[in-house]
């Protein structure tokens, strides 16, 4: 059984777009994205590589889509170093920092409050 992690809101434009889920099982990592029924019916896809469909895109590894949205350098050191993560958790990265990225694109920590679509 797969137990969730941790859980991000994607934001685009403002728009709640869908969720980003981290599950464990037995030792692996695998993660998920999933848009909203509601952002399907007049949103647009957040990439060219999440076209907007019901069913959900599942990953062995975090999408690179999202890793691209990370800082680099001296702002991803300063990032880790506040946050007191390791450099290696890109999730947990874009968790603490997904609120002021550059671009339409923008992700919350859904912390405690997971919705699984």
């Amino acid at each position: 059984m797969s137990k969730i992690n941790r859980q991000g809101a994607i934001y685009a434009n403002e728009a709640l777009a869908g969720y980003l889920t981290e599950f464990h099982n037995e030792g692996k990592v695998s993660y998920r994205f999933q848009y909203r029924p509601n952002y399907l019916e007049s949103g647009a896809p957040i990439g060219f590589c999440f076209p907007l469909q019901k069913e959900a895109f599942v990953f062995d590894s975090f999408p690179t889509f999202f890793e691209n949205l990370l800082s680099e350098g001296w702002i991803k050191m300063y990032q880790t170093s506040k946050t007191q993560l390791d450099k290696k958790d890109e999730f947990g990265l874009l968790l603490h920092n997904g609120k002021v990225l550059i671009g339409a694109i923008s992700v919350t920590n859904m912390e405690k409050d997971f919705i699984v679509l």
